[in-house]
């Protein structure tokens, strides 16, 4: 379990030598003594492209280690952390929703979903289909991913990103494929899931489309 995720003084190294400039000098991120998202909480990072929003979620998930600074999880350094200790958190602390989605195309919808759930037996197959149902992606069950549209394909991604248990559900730019309507869905769909497991939410966005209870705004 985490509790907190805190950053102190990070800044991915495309940046360095640009600490006094836009859009580092002006982040309430990057170069920062500290930063600490606490669960349960919600927080939505927006910043235009390029200033470093999904390098954000990419660092703290530690797929990527290209930056300065520090990323603890309550207290302990993430460089300190072995990769029995990354898959641990990544199986049962840390959910992730990456904008490219990182679907298999040949693999239909539901397979797609499956393969995450199989790994941590987390979702039922009723629930599985009651989140198709309520994006409205039941007739697209058995359809392969690379014949979905944008939005489809972004929607099944959002439930596959919710088929593990989490403390922390990093999704970044969760609804930028996706109509008002299915917007409120999901983030009534990811607020659920939050709230359920007490968990924190960290969005990227471009102009909050994603609209969650409460919520922090942080700038990049």
């Amino acid at each position: 379990m985490i509790n907190n995720i805190t950053l102190r003084r990070v800044l991915p190294r495309v940046f360095r030598g640009s600490e006094t400039e836009t859009p580092v000098r002006d982040s309430e991120i990057w170069m920062r003594e500290e930063v600490t998202f606490s669960r349960p909480g919600n927080y939505i990072i927006e910043a235009e492209s390029g200033t470093g929003k999904s390098s954000l979620c990419a660092f703290i998930y530690g797929s990527r280690t290209d930056y300065d600074g520090e990323i603890l999880f309550d207290g302990t350094p993430a460089s300190s952390l072995g990769i029995n200790r990354w898959c641990e958190l990544r199986c049962r602390s840390l959910a992730y929703l990456p904008q490219e989605m990182r679907l298999f195309p040949e693999l239909t919808a539901m397979e797609n979903i499956r393969i995450k759930n199989r790994l941590t037996d987390f979702r039922t197959e009723a629930e599985i289909l009651d989140m198709m149902r309520r994006l409205e992606l039941e007739e697209k069950v058995n359809s392969p991913a690379g014949l979905l549209s944008v939005g489809q394909q972004q929607r099944v991604a959002i439930i596959r990103a919710l088929c593990q248990p989490f403390d922390f559900l990093l999704i970044d730019e969760p609804v930028s494929h996706l109509d008002a309507r299915n917007n409120r869905t999901v983030a009534q769909l990811i607020e659920e899931a939050a709230i359920a497991a007490n968990a924190a939410v960290i969005a990227t966005s471009v102009g909050n489309k994603i609209t969650l209870r409460e919520y922090e705004l942080m700038r990049l």
